[in-house]
């Protein structure tokens, strides 16, 4: 004879309703795993108006940094003197005379460029006529010898003789400076573009220009290279451009 004591209907659906309480909370917790999920924003999804704001800040940082190299090497020049108080060397050009559009040259090939086609990098800019007397050739080898001095950092800058005649340029000449780009161009309009210290020619200085194409530096009659040269490295130090 059995001992034990039958259960009642009560306590059996008690237990039934125990099991099946038991059994539904995996699926309540799965459903909710699925919404939490869904909540979520997809990667690089903008995830309200906030995201927009940010993103618009973003792109308002990018064109900053993207701007900031030339104006932080000008800033870090000719605002924050370097040690001992000394100024640079050549004269500031102010304010900023951009290539003109309209100055046509001629390459060594015979073919028309426009001189704005070399912005991009550093120009450093002589005139002369295409006979080349000592004191063009002086300059010529001033040039090179700057660009030359800046070490792995010479590829940024670019010689530039503008020539004022079609006249032809002596084989000497062009064997000695090889790198320098000899372009024929209008002297009218090179004088309007380029300004020249009081009782003074164009010809008489020697000029630079940044890589965004604009005029920033002219150097005395009778430069010393050596300073030139000091300029052109704390340029290049500063701007991470051209």
């Amino acid at each position: 004879m059995s001992t034990q004591s039958p259960r009642s209907p009560e306590t059996g659906k008690s237990g039934g309703k125990s099991n099946g309480q038991s059994n539904a909370k995996p699926g309540n917790a799965n459903l909710a795993a699925a919404q939490r999920a869904a909540a979520k924003p997809m990667p690089g999804q903008p995830n309200g108006r906030g995201s927009w704001q940010r993103g618009r800040w973003m792109l308002l940082l990018l064109a900053i940094v993207c701007g900031a190299p030339i104006a932080i090497s000008y800033f870090m020049y000719y605002v924050v003197k370097p040690t001992g108080g000394s100024t640079s060397y050549g004269t500031l050009v102010e304010p900023q005379r951009p290539i003109p559009e309209s100055l046509v040259v001629t390459g060594e090939d015979g073919k028309p460029l426009k001189l704005a086609t070399l912005r991009g990098h550093w120009l450093l800019v002589s005139v002369d006529n295409s006979a080349c007397d000592k004191a063009c050739v002086t300059k010529l080898y001033f040039m090179r010898q700057i660009r030359a001095a800046q070490g792995p950092e010479r590829e940024r800058v670019v010689e530039v003789w503008l020539r004022t005649d079609a006249g032809n340029v002596a084989d000497v000449i062009q064997k000695a400076y090889p790198d320098t780009n000899m372009l024929i161009a209008d002297p009218a309009q090179v004088s309007a573009w380029l300004p020249v210290d009081k009782g003074t020619r164009v010809t008489d200085h020697l000029y630079m220009v940044d890589p965004n194409g604009n005029l920033m530096m002219r150097f005395p009659k009778d430069p010393d290279p050596s300073k030139i040269k000091g300029d052109l490295t704390k340029l290049l130090k500063w701007s991470r451009i051209g």
